[in-house]
């Protein structure tokens, strides 16, 4: 069956995903349509096709022990010049994404694996493009706000053609009546604001 590039991450609901997404692009991120717009849980991580089914059960349990939490982004950092990029800072719910991360690479689960520098939950919006043009995505996203409920994660996985494709959503808590995160394919927002 062969191997896979998995990711897990909280995807950024509308309209506020499209709204960055589209804003992403505009800094000339090459990568803005080809990756929705997220907050990480798991980074990319190669395993095997055939772990499919175990990845989703534990992944299954981990959904059935949280629960809904707020999200809230508010204004941009950079890890400059550790890593060439700015992000949306998520402000609230940071504390539920360090728990929920640590569960996912859990040393008892199937996606075991170190990570290249400490978790900072955030929402990337301008990665490894011109200084001027992260300049921009940092001072133009500095009063960015978007505030939601986080009802579920997702399972994506990358592409040939290096585009995240979610695999399945996996809602929070026992009851499973928490709605999805709806996913994201081109939506355009039609009157483009930086406040919800």
């Amino acid at each position: 069956m062969g191997t896979v590039t998995l990711g897990v991450s909280i995807a950024v609901p509308e309209p506020y995903g499209s709204l960055l997404q589209e804003r992403r692009a505009s800094f000339g991120d090459p990568a803005a349509y080809g990756i929705p717009t997220h907050v990480t849980l798991m980074p990319p991580t190669e395993a095997e096709a055939a772990d499919l089914p175990a990845i989703e059960a534990h992944l299954d349990r981990i959904a059935m022990a949280g629960r809904p939490f707020p999200m809230r982004l508010s204004g941009t950092g950079t890890f400059r010049p550790l890593s060439p990029v700015v992000f949306v800072q998520v402000v609230e719910g940071a504390s539920a994404c360090s728990w929920l991360q640590k569960r996912v690479r859990d040393a008892s689960g199937p996606l075991v694996r170190e990570l290249q520098f400490p978790y900072h939950p955030h929402v990337t919006v301008a990665h490894g493009i011109s200084e001027e043009a992260m300049d921009r995505a940092y001072a133009e996203l500095a009063d960015y706000e978007a505030a939601w409920i986080c009802g579920s994660f997702a399972l994506y996985e990358q592409g040939a053609d290096a585009v995240w494709r979610k695999l399945r959503d996996f809602p929070f808590g026992s009851g499973g009546n928490t709605p999805a995160v709806p996913a994201q394919g081109g939506y355009t927002v039609d009157a483009p604001s930086l406040r919800p």
